[in-house]
């Protein structure tokens, strides 16, 4: 699994030369089906060498499921003479995806999302067509081209009478439509999102957002160079491949363009989602800054009367400007009922004035 490639290799390194990866290397296990009919080959292999005896019309497909040590990679290679540029892309994961058109064979890189615990894995998956074989490398977890796999037994020889190119197709129509689960589990969480951003935002919420809007930038990242992977199979002719496998190929090209689609949509979404939190929390902001104004509003002559009666300028003949309502026998029950009067008086100015 990886976001983006960290593996390359010292400066000055002579290209194409297999260095071991940082961490140890997860055992790689090899497998072989025969495609096309005749007997049927469908066993686990220890090592590259095994695959000598099968490279004949009409071909087989080697799994390479874990990842592979350099010897073992170096090992296919001889084998199948893989050019090393390709076989270190492989050993280095997290290669963008691309088409690389040899002599003899065609090298295909594509990411797999996969939803984990509710974050998203990208995994490589490589691709080596030849002409009677067909290769395919990745780490991601459990059997990814079980179908296929399945299909390929139980055809009777129709499925790998069509050649390596229509398993190519297969196998990269596997990868392309396992996006989808993956993106319908983003519309899910965009929904309740939406809910969450009408019913009661917080901080929480905002820190949602953001996560989500960096995985999908992640994913559209990794996901959108498929779609030229596709369309460079569809537009150059390759002698690999049939004239009969491009109509399989244009449902592929199909299905990433729907996936980029959906990433788009799923992005300006979010966009939204942020614009519709900042007004929320701007209006909630601006709510409660009206209350608060409101009540200040309301004290503001209650504090003017308190002011003036804290001032105790007592009742007395030496001075005419005393206030005589500090003797009046009703005179703090008076100025209580006429603050009261004041704060009702107002309320009822702001509700009748719809501030309220």
């Amino acid at each position: 699994m990886t976001y983006f490639n960290k593996d390359y290799h010292p400066p000055g390194t002579e290209p194409g030369t297999l260095v071991e990866r940082d961490g140890a290397a997860t055992a790689a296990t090899l497998r072989i089906t025969g495609i096309g009919s005749g007997k049927t080959i469908d066993k686990q292999i220890a090592t590259p060498e095994e695959c000598r005896e099968y490279l004949q019309p009409p071909g087989i497909w080697i799994q390479v499921h874990g990842k592979p040590d350099p010897a073992l990679l170096q090992r296919l290679g001889e084998v199948l003479e893989l050019h090393p540029l390709a076989m270190e892309d492989v050993l280095n994961a997290g290669q963008r995806p691309k088409i690389d058109v040899f002599d003899d064979h065609l090298f295909v890189i594509m990411n797999l999302p996969v939803m984990n615990d509710g974050r998203i894995s990208v995994y490589q998956v490589s691709l080596f067509c030849g002409q009677h074989y067909l290769v395919s490398l990745h780490e991601a977890p459990g059997d990814l081209f079980s179908r296929v796999h399945k299909r390929l037994l139980e055809s009777n020889g129709r499925f790998g009478a069509r050649g390596t190119d229509y398993l190519l197709y297969a196998l990269i129509d596997v990868v392309i439509d396992t996006a989808f689960p993956v993106l319908e589990r983003f519309g899910e969480e965009l929904e309740e999102l939406e809910t969450e951003l009408l019913d009661a935002p917080s901080r929480k919420t905002l820190v949602t957002i953001h996560r989500t809007r960096r995985e999908l930038v992640m994913l559209r990242r990794m996901l959108w160079p498929q779609r030229e992977v596709v369309n460079s199979l569809l537009r150059d002719e390759h002698p690999l491949i049939d004239a009969g496998t491009y109509i399989y190929l244009r449902d592929c090209y199909d299905h990433a363009v729907q996936i980029i689609e959906l990433l788009e949509t799923y992005r300006d979404t979010l966009t939204s989602m942020l614009d519709v939190y900042i007004s929320s929390i701007s209006n909630r902001t601006n709510d409660i800054m009206r209350v608060l104004t409101i009540i200040a509003t309301i004290f503001i002559p209650l504090t003017f009367v308190v002011g003036v009666y804290g001032m105790n300028f007592g009742n007395n003949s030496h001075s005419p400007w005393a206030m005589p309502e500090l003797n009046w026998y009703y005179g703090y029950p008076l100025i209580w009922a006429v603050m009261i009067a004041v704060a009702i008086g107002l309320l009822w100015y702001f509700r009748r004035k719809k501030w309220l």
